[in-house]
């Protein structure tokens, strides 16, 4: 698991949303625009009816987990609803513009009609919400889901009785966990270490250049050959392709090489530029491409060409070319220290995995299913863009399972949202805090990042409210980093 992980932001004074899209609270005195009422006039008939909607069955809503779940019974007395229906009902009649009628002239019956799933739609955004959060703040609930109304029944002139079910944070304790041990890794940079990345830095930037002397091949060399390959079969003869054809135009291979099959050094070692080789090659059982693993190949192969790998000499030069260098000891001084500084990132971070993985073993609580829904989102959305950035096409995309893809999410996320629950509660214990400066140093690094006005973006992550994710977050990895200084041993 990433020792950084994202939290579904929670919602301590939700909003009702029920499984018929109940969202919003306006008040029964505000007024509707002549759009409005246009548009929901011309979808008459076509939203949900309230009326006796059993949603058993019709669960629209993500399943809940029983230990997070928390149910409350709301009640609006009758008359409070026929208040709401007759308030409604008088804003819609001024607003409304029916052919025959004049402006505010249109019967109530009519209104009552025409307009009947939105004035139920509105009298219950009006009544329901308001003492669903009085409930919850009665209770001290935390709410991280929206709730799920079931049972709920608008009539004018009759009570309103319904349920809501969400989740809720649950209690857990966190007793013991300055205990945990964690072992503290070996973060500096071995000599041996640096010489095989300063190598592989030479070897990346080698070079081919052609053999111009009359020779045959050696070890060493790199042969540029075409090839044409097909299967054989146990009797010796051709059998049928199991893929594509086997060739190849103008390929390089390294002869002596310890990648390259034994076969294929034994026949090219010797050979010149012009001859024509037949050989057969054996592929083991557990060769890396499954077409050719276990099978027989019969090979027709054409040296072209001698090359020899140049590997650059460890100079000044050299070290101009990778950067504004001057010397070879100005890069090698920079190249180590990064070196230095990539290893221990890599060690600690995987040791503070290690540490949360720890904690999460030690604590046994429910997790809530719409933080785990959330989490498998961000995973998922993770990996799309990074299937976009190499090249997936979005029809392809869609063409995924994708309710395959969130059951094989489901376990990496209940642990990172249950990680990030412990470090909340340990956080709050240890009262560690995320000041407005680190915020600020934070915005301030993703704007260098993204290449957008710090101002632009604080004003965009504030209205959506990435900011406040952003602070939970900074808050996890500081409190980590707190434990890990004081854990590791």
């Amino acid at each position: 698991m990433q020792f950084s992980n994202e939290l579904g932001a929670r919602t301590g004074r939700p909003t009702l949303s029920s499984t018929e899209s109940l969202e919003t609270s306006p008040n029964p005195e505000s007024t509707p625009n002549e759009a409005e009422l246009q548009a929901a006039d011309s979808h008459k008939g076509h939203t949900h009816d309230h009326d006796d909607h059993d949603h058993a069955g019709h669960q629209h809503g993500p399943v809940l987990n029983p230990d997070c779940t928390r149910e409350v019974d709301i009640e609006v007395p009758a008359d409070e609803v026929s208040k709401a229906f007759r308030t409604v009902t008088k804003r819609y009649q001024k607003m409304a513009r029916i052919p025959g009628f004049r402006s505010g002239k249109v019967p109530e019956s009519l209104i009552r009609t025409r307009f009947a799933d939105q004035i139920k739609q509105d009298v219950m955004e009006a009544l329901v919400p308001e003492r669903f959060r009085a409930i919850v703040e009665q209770e001290k609930f935390v709410p991280v889901s929206q709730p799920q109304v079931t049972s709920l029944t608008i009539v004018d002139g009759e009570p309103i009785h319904c349920k809501a079910a969400f989740e809720v944070l649950p209690t857990f304790s966190i007793e013991g966990y300055q205990d945990i041990k964690i072992a503290k890794p070996e973060t500096d940079l071995t000599e041996d270490e640096y010489k095989a990345e300063l190598e592989r830095v030479r070897d990346s930037r080698a070079a081919m250049e052609p053999v111009t002397e009359d020779r045959a091949l050696v070890d060493g060399d790199w042969a540029q050959i075409t090839f044409r390959g097909e299967f054989m079969g146990e009797d010796g003869q051709p059998a049928p392709a199991p893929g594509e054809p086997i060739k190849g135009e103008d390929v390089v291979v390294e002869v002596g090489g310890e990648k390259t099959l034994a076969t294929f050094n034994d026949a090219l070692r010797g050979a010149k530029p012009g001859q024509e080789l037949k050989f057969e090659v054996t592929y083991p059982a557990d060769f890396g491409e499954h077409n050719l693993a276990g099978k027989t190949v019969a090979y027709d192969v054409e040296v072209k060409a001698i090359k020899k790998r140049i590997v650059p000499e460890l100079n000044d030069d050299f070290a101009k070319e990778l950067g504004e260098y001057e010397t070879l000891d100005a890069f090698t001084e920079k190249f180590r220290e990064h070196l230095a500084n990539d290893k221990r990132r890599r060690l600690e971070a995987e040791a503070k995995d290690k540490m949360i993985e720890t904690l999460i073993a030690k604590f046994d609580f429910p997790v809530p299913e719409t933080l785990v829904q959330h989490q498998v989102d961000a995973r998922l959305d993770r990996g799309l863009r990074a299937l976009a950035q190499q090249g997936m096409r979005a029809e392809d995309m869609r063409k995924l399972d994708f309710n395959r893809l969130r059951a094989a999410q489901h376990d990496s996320a209940l642990n990172e949202v249950k990680g990030s629950m412990v470090l909340d509660r340990i956080a709050q214990e240890e009262k560690i805090e995320v000041s407005p400066d680190e915020v600020e140093q934070e915005l301030q690094m993703i704007a260098l990042q993204t290449r957008e006005p710090v101002e632009a973006l604080r004003s965009r992550l504030t209205e959506d409210g990435s900011i406040a994710r952003i602070r939970e977050q900074l808050l996890r990895e500081k409190t980590g980093n707190v434990l890990y200084d004081r854990l590791v041993s």
